[in-house]
């Protein structure tokens, strides 16, 4: 492994935070080769049930190498920030976690988590330490319905702001408050780039009825937006893909889930970070299952299109 610091001064002995680059990484980097990033989270038992999560990892894994491109997975292992999970621990990562947004990365690295599964905040923070320009991700967080009162705005969309980096999401879930999203998006300098799309993708469904700023057609395009993007001292980027047609569910099914399972959720008292996955549990009892073939179907399509911008840069 190859760890890169970053020491703040007039900290002491031992400050800043190695981040672990898997050797496969650093010399694919070395190289100028494509390179993706990806997240734990949706990995873990904090994401997909079993056994769905494996099956989301081996097909990410290999829409990322059959692209030609080399995997990044993220995570916090005993401890050390991890930049390209090694095989061997891959069945850890499908197992119990922490959930490590980038808040919490310090703790996690300072308290030695035996495993914190990185979110997206937390996985742009480390693809961007470790010099990487592209990250694949299932959906992004967002601003939350109520936020006027709650103030619950993820921390995805200003690490998105603040990391030189390019996201790949199928939107973001229809129980977020879309429309505010996107307000906030735009508000944080973030161009948001529609992948062969006019709407905004409601994660499961292909559309949400908003429209995308701006309309790409390939990893090329995407790639001279990233450049100049860049060049002009911008940080993130989000492209946004549909869900693929076969796989997706109509906007109408998943807000009318969406709801049943927000007012279950607010029933059973889940609160702050429980709340998302309690509602995408509630969302999985509601369709029959089908919002996780629709979720494996989009992480795998994000992957894809993430190495062929990735190939691009």
């Amino acid at each position: 492994m190859t760890e890169t610091t970053d020491p703040r001064p007039g900290n002491g002995p031992g400050s800043g935070l190695d981040v672990v680059v898997a050797p496969e990484v650093a010399a694919a980097l070395a190289d100028r080769r494509p390179v993706v990033a990806l997240e734990s989270t949706i990995f873990s038992h904090l994401g997909l049930p079993a056994p769905h999560n494996r099956e989301a990892l081996t097909r990410c894994l290999g829409a990322v190498t059959g692209g030609g491109g080399v995997p990044a997975l993220t995570a916090v292992l005993d401890g050390r920030a991890t930049v390209g999970v090694a095989p061997a621990d891959h069945e850890r990562i499908c197992g119990p976690a922490r959930k490590a947004a980038a808040r919490d990365l310090p703790v996690a690295v300072a308290q030695r988590w035996s495993f914190g599964a990185t979110t997206v905040s937390a996985s742009l923070r480390l693809a961007a330490a470790a010099g990487i320009g592209v990250f694949a991700t299932g959906g992004i967080g967002g601003v939350h319905r109520g936020a006027e009162r709650t103030g619950d705005v993820s921390a995805d969309l200003d690490a998105l702001a603040r990391h030189p980096v390019v996201a790949v999401s199928a939107g973001a879930k229809v129980f977020l408050d879309l429309a505010r999203t996107l307000e906030y998006l735009e508000t944080a300098s973030v161009p948001v780039l529609g992948w062969r799309c006019d709407e905004f993708p409601a994660f499961h469904a292909r559309s949400s009825g908003l429209p995308v700023p701006h309309r790409v057609e390939s990893a090329a395009e995407v790639a001279a937006v990233a450049r100049a993007h860049w060049a002009l001292g911008g940080g993130g980027l989000l492209v946004v893909a549909p869900v693929p047609e076969a796989e997706a569910l109509p906007l109408a099914e998943v807000e009318a889930a969406s709801e049943e399972a927000i007012r279950q959720a607010e029933e059973s008292g889940a609160a702050g970070n429980a709340v998302t996955p309690a509602v995408l549990a509630g969302m999985v009892q509601l369709t029959s299952g089908r919002v996780i073939a629709a979720n494996l179907a989009l992480a795998e399509h994000n992957a894809q299109v993430a190495t062929a911008i990735a190939q691009e840069l």
